[in-house]
């Protein structure tokens, strides 16, 4: 007889009997709801394996820019995406409703979905890439004073969802004073699923609605803002029972009521989550069009200068703090593909540019490329100090030598935001991110463990897959993290080159040596 693995108690089992082989059939469902779709994926809990995933719409989503700066989109649209997203992957996997144990939810940070009393959104979300909030964080940062927000919410409110609030009370008071609750976008896609209204504390550090040194919601700045405590929702753990799938959204998915609602997170933190990062010393990194590194700290702390986001991370306890860092680099993919269209021979893909740009050698002969050229950078208190070329020799760079400094100057401008996370206290030893787009490159991630010292290592693994694994955790079915991820998939893993890594750090040092003039104050 065989027999797969029991899992925790108290949970249903459906057994199947075929040829006297008694099976139990166990799947997690997982949800990433991002601006540009929505995806679903259903991993078999024993195996881990990802049986079928789906994303709708198939183009990318519309967002609303009634004004410039301005992004919206209905709430709603994400429920129809995740309706469509679900029945595929069910269709797809042909799996028994009544064998789905679990849901995940990822979902776009930083957004804001007003309800009313009725339960139904009274506008559009403002979304994530919004920025009409700006100038009410940057008063409140000035009037409650850096030491009062930075100590409380380890950031400045910023352009966060509490300000975003703060914008519509002011410019919307008839609307403000109809709403019910307020919620995060992963907070009104489980508010569809169950009918319960509810947020997490990852989810009010996102927003800054929660504060570290009282370890409960913001009041000061709630006060600050004129905003009734009342319209947040109420807390539930990260990973455990945020309410049951309801008869009627059963209904509209296919899949059975009664079926628990048990991790939610922010993308950012989800992503760590999907590549095994928890502890102390741990990061996650992504380089697409921008890039981000989030980072783990063992310890409550922010950077004075507030150069970067810190959160709850999705394990973070006051006995036990965990906080995600996040770091954010505008000028990342946005250059290499830049410098594809306008250095690199014409027509050439990115895996020959690649070993065109190896062919110069590490530092590129003295050459130093600024990647800050798609906006101000937080990183750099945010100001705009644009993309520039310094160095350049016209008797000794070629193409080749261009190429690799854009790629060095990007993997710099990584070092140097992980140098404040090291002064928070952050010692980064393991790099982990999907094998995807910039870490498609060897000298991307050469540079990278080689400046850095970090142990990179490169996995097969999506928000979607790492929200359904992150619900194996919340419903007991995996005892715990090192389970919920035994079987992620390492598809590559980079060490330092100890041989090369004086060149790397000269190279850096000559980088940091020019981004520190061209950055000084006038």
């Amino acid at each position: 007889m065989h027999r797969k693995k029991q899992p925790k108690a108290g949970f249903r089992l459906t057994p199947n009997f075929i040829n006297n082989v008694y099976f139990i059939f166990m799947y997690l469902l997982g949800y990433d709801i991002g601006s540009s779709s929505v995806k679903a994926s259903l991993v078999d809990a024993q195996s881990g394996a990802c049986v079928a995933s789906a994303f709708y719409p198939k183009t990318e989503a519309p967002i609303k820019a009634v004004h410039p700066g301005w992004a919206e989109q209905s709430p709603d649209s994400w429920w129809d995406y995740l309706k469509q997203a679900t029945a595929a992957v069910m269709q797809q996997s042909n799996v028994n409703a009544a064998d789905v144990k679990a849901i995940g939810i990822s979902y776009q940070m930083h957004g804001l979905v007003c309800i009313g009393h009725d339960g139904k959104p009274l506008r559009d979300a403002i979304i994530w890439c919004d920025s009409r909030a700006v100038s009410f964080g940057q008063k409140a940062f000035h009037d409650l004073g850096s030491e009062q927000c930075l100590s409380h919410l380890l950031n400045s409110p910023g352009n966060f969802t509490a300000s975003k609030l703060a914008w519509v009370k002011n410019n919307e008071p008839e609307l403000f004073e109809k709403i019910y609750k307020i919620m995060l976008p992963g907070d009104y896609i489980a508010y569809r699923l169950t009918d319960r209204v509810c947020t997490t504390v990852s989810g009010l550090s996102e927003g800054m609605l929660w504060d570290f040194k009282e370890e409960r919601p913001a009041q000061f700045l709630l006060d600050f803002y004129g905003i009734p405590a009342e319209l947040l929702s109420d807390i539930v753990p990260t990973f455990g029972n945020q309410g049951e799938l309801s008869a009627c959204a059963a209904a509209e998915l296919g899949l059975q009521a009664g079926t628990p609602i048990t991790y939610r997170a922010g993308d950012q933190p989800n992503n760590a989550l999907s590549l095994d990062v928890f502890e102390p010393g741990e990061a996650a990194t992504t380089a697409g069009t921008s890039g981000v590194v989030y980072g783990v700290l063992g310890q409550v702390a922010y950077d004075p200068q507030s150069r970067v986001n810190t959160f709850a991370h999705v394990n973070h306890t006051t006995a036990d703090p965990r906080l995600g860092v996040l770091l954010c680099i505008n000028g990342t993919g946005i250059l290499n593909s830049w410098a594809r269209r306008n250095v690199a021979p014409t027509g050439i893909d990115y895996a020959a540019m690649n070993e065109l740009a190896a062919t110069a050698p590490i530092g590129a002969d003295g050459l130093s490329i600024m990647p800050f050229g798609n906006g101000a950078e937080r990183v750099l208190c945010d100001r705009e100090v644009g993309a520039s070329i310094h160095g350049i020799n016209f008797n000794t760079h070629t193409q080749a030598h261009l190429l690799r400094a854009a790629q060095e100057g990007i993997v710099f401008s990584f070092a140097y935001g992980m140098e404040v996370m090291k002064q928070m206290g952050m010692e980064l030893t393991t790099i982990r991110a999907g094998h995807a787009n910039m870490f498609l490159s060897p000298i991307f991630r050469d540079t990278l463990a080689g400046v850095t010292g970090a142990t990179i290592e490169l996995c097969d693994t999506d928000g979607s897959v790492g929200a359904a694994r992150g619900a194996g955790i919340g419903a007991g079915i995996y005892a715990d993290h090192h389970e919920a991820f035994a079987s992620l998939r390492k598809l590559q893993v980079i060490e330092p080159d100890l041989k090369n890594q004086a060149a790397y750090r000269d190279a850096y040092e000559r980088w940091r040596q020019v981004l520190d003039k061209a950055s000084a104050p006038a």
